[in-house]
């Protein structure tokens, strides 16, 4: 079988489109993930590898659609080249190959490392945005779906001797939200 150019397409989440990435490659066959580059486990990038083989080229849009950490991006790249793949990232426009120039791998290793960079700041500031949130007393996470008059039923049913368990039934709540509006422990 003639080598074959093959893509890997990740995005971090179902809202988003693949359709940007590697639009203008012609390829001959495409894996897609989609999940966060910060996992490693990645099914589709672990068939992907296993996948190709000697003399194929994976393409992959940018270095961060593959890896979030330099040690991870070295690791893929090993694998690749000890199997005899080419990796060619579109927008870095680098090249790598079993005979892979010193110049380039220091700007793999450049650009990997920016990537982390770029992740960690991220992280930080999402971080700090959360902690400000909670300082100002903002709700975060799901809105509850308990109200005051689900409280008052509950003690309601909880006043005329009726059991948890019933009473999560009759509301059709779990325990622990019935335990949550009456004020008790488990």
């Amino acid at each position: 079988m003639p080598p074959q150019v093959v893509g890997y397409i990740r995005i971090s989440s179902q809202g988003q489109n693949t359709a940007r990435q590697l639009a203008d490659v012609e390829l001959d066959k495409e894996f897609v993930d989609i999940m966060s580059g910060s996992t490693k486990e990645r099914e589709k990038l672990l068939e992907c590898i296993d996948y190709v083989r000697e003399g194929d080229t994976l393409v992959v849009d940018s270095i961060d659609r593959l890896a979030r950490n330099l040690r991870h991006l070295q690791e893929i790249l090993d694998t690749l080249l000890k199997k005899g793949v080419s990796l060619r990232f579109v927008k870095e426009n680098l090249l790598f190959t079993g005979n892979s120039d010193p110049m380039s791998t220091l700007t793999l290793h450049m650009m990997g490392a920016f990537a982390e960079f770029e992740r960690t700041m991220i992280k930080s500031r999402q971080r700090e945005g959360i902690d400000a949130a909670k300082k100002i007393g903002k709700h975060l996470g799901r809105p509850s779906v308990l109200s005051t008059k689900h409280e008052k039923q509950a003690k309601e049913l909880k006043a005329q001797g009726v059991s948890i368990r019933k009473i999560a039934m009759t509301m059709n709540l779990s325990r622990g939200s019935i335990y949550k509006l009456l004020g008790e422990d488990k």
